[in-house]
């Protein structure tokens, strides 16, 4: 899908459009266009309870640890878990910098929204928030 917008009564409506719809027409996709800040609010939702599931925080952690063997699980686990409470505080520009590199794809169906997440996303991040913890440990 592709983002776009449109004006209406000078007020900005933003959605994205699928693939098929811009290449073959209307009615060529049952799922033509979906509103952006829905989708937007769905795919965060998701991939802020997707970085509490054990299986990503392992994948994650496999990730990271090809490129600091001294990296463990546990500090994996740390990093991506004290993230969700972090979440309201970031500015808006930050959370959309993590979501860009935490997310590869996102697949719109009838009944489900599939999001596919970056591996070498969530061992950077993980990696970006360990250092931070780090750093603010040593300062206490």
């Amino acid at each position: 899908m592709s983002p776009a917008h449109t004006r209406k009564s000078g007020r900005l409506y933003r959605y994205y459009v699928s693939q098929t719809v811009i290449q073959h027409g209307a009615g060529a996709s049952s799922i033509a266009r979906v509103p952006a800040g829905e989708i937007e609010a769905a795919v965060i939702e998701q991939v802020r309870h997707m970085l509490r599931a054990p299986e990503v925080i392992v994948a994650a952690w496999r990730e990271g640890h090809r490129h600091n063997d001294d990296l463990t699980e546990q500090e994996m686990r740390d990093a991506l878990v004290q993230l969700d409470p972090l979440w309201e505080e970031l500015f808006p520009g930050e959370q959309a910098r993590v979501i860009q590199l935490l997310v590869d794809r996102v697949d719109i169906h009838q009944d489900e929204v599939a999001i596919c997440l970056r591996n070498d996303g969530l061992s950077s991040l993980a990696g970006e928030l360990a250092s931070i913890s780090t750093a603010e440990r040593i300062a206490a």
